[in-house]
């Protein structure tokens, strides 16, 4: 378990009664994000909302290469489109074996968000290579900005191992095949997920 980057500022310190904000909005409409950084988020005695809570929003430009960049246009844009203090997520797997792919194309590496759809393909092409696992990471970016200009970014990231075996009533992105030891991180309830996760990391740093 590893940590990329930190900042001199915590999502704690900048969400505090002085910067009088009374409500932030994950920027995604995926349940499992929503959950797992409304979680996080849960001790800040604020009110947590999502993008589906919201009619019409369009979608953010993701063009960034980097999970960092991504992060930062999500954040950015859903801010000013709402006129609320947002935070955004971009996360994705690399996988050693198969040159770091997915990387920033995790989430549509088969095409449109297709979850069991990413994860056949990840089977697929391991065994491809005549492989049944692979050393592989999980990254997580988090970018909050608000209405006045503030901006905090951190990220975080897991290591462990890819398998071709599916594990875990947990099914949330690559999950059910990412094995930290003799368990996979679908195996994990939220809770423990983001006490250790990618994405829990980025939260605390």
């Amino acid at each position: 378990m590893n940590i990329d980057l930190t900042n001199d500022i915590t999502f704690s310190e900048l969400v505090n009664p002085k910067h009088k904000i009374k409500t932030i909005v994950i920027a995604t409409k995926n349940e499992g994000k929503i959950r797992e950084i409304g979680d996080m988020l849960n001790d800040l005695n604020i009110e947590i909302k999502s993008l589906s809570d919201f009619s019409n929003v369009p979608d953010a430009i993701e063009d960034g290469t980097t999970f960092i960049e991504n992060a930062r246009i999500k954040a950015v844009f859903y801010s000013k489109y709402l006129n609320l203090p947002c935070v955004a997520d971009d996360s994705g797997l690399t996988v050693e074996y198969l040159n770091n792919e997915p990387g920033v194309y995790s989430a549509r590496w088969s095409g449109d968000h297709n979850q069991k759809a990413n994860n056949d393909k990840l089977v697929e092409e391991l065994k491809k290579k005549g492989l049944e696992e692979s050393p592989a990471t999980y990254h997580c970016s988090l970018v909050f900005h608000d209405t006045n200009g503030n901006e905090i970014a951190t990220s975080g990231k897991l290591c462990g191992i890819v398998k071709t075996i599916c594990h875990g009533e947990y099914d949330f992105s690559y999950d059910p095949y990412f094995w930290i030891g003799d368990h996979t991180v679908a195996d994990l309830t939220v809770e423990e997920k983001n006490k250790i996760s990618h994405r829990g990391i980025a939260r605390k740093n």
